[in-house]
């Protein structure tokens, strides 16, 4: 039970850190209320970072020698930060306003740049550090 309660707060404070961190990022980019910059940046810049968590948690030998457990880790950052960051509900939202706006072409850039640019993005952070060779440790 003690861990149960223990992976609730790695996942509550992801999510905290997460979900400030798109405001920030959304009053920092989100100058136009014709296109939502500002969930588009989230959601692509969230899956870089999934991409990251991703990699270190499955490679990196480090979470054992600091006695650290690699859920803990993810629970963390990938469920509670990058859950909270990236605002998959919010896209649809947007994309829901823009079609009844009857703007299709923008509502299908922006969906289509989400998704390919996300996916592009977490495999990008993959490949990125499999390049960086001992990174992980």
């Amino acid at each position: 039970m003690k861990t149960l309660m223990l992976s609730y707060v790695f996942v509550a404070a992801g999510g905290a850190l997460g979900a400030a961190a798109r405001f920030t990022l959304n009053l920092l980019l989100q100058r136009d209320v014709a296109f939502p910059w500002g969930t588009l940046a989230a959601n692509v810049s969230g899956c870089f970072l999934l991409g990251v968590v991703a990699h270190y948690v499955a490679t990196s030998a480090w979470f054992n020698d600091a006695g650290v457990i690699p859920d803990q880790y993810r629970l963390l950052f990938a469920v509670g930060f990058c859950g909270s960051f990236t605002t998959l509900s919010t896209l649809v939202l947007e994309m829901h306003t823009m079609l009844g706006r009857a703007e299709y072409v923008p509502a299908g850039i922006y969906l289509a740049a989400s998704v390919i640019g996300g996916y592009a993005a977490f495999f990008g952070a993959l490949l990125l550090l499999r390049g960086l060779g001992g990174a992980a440790g």
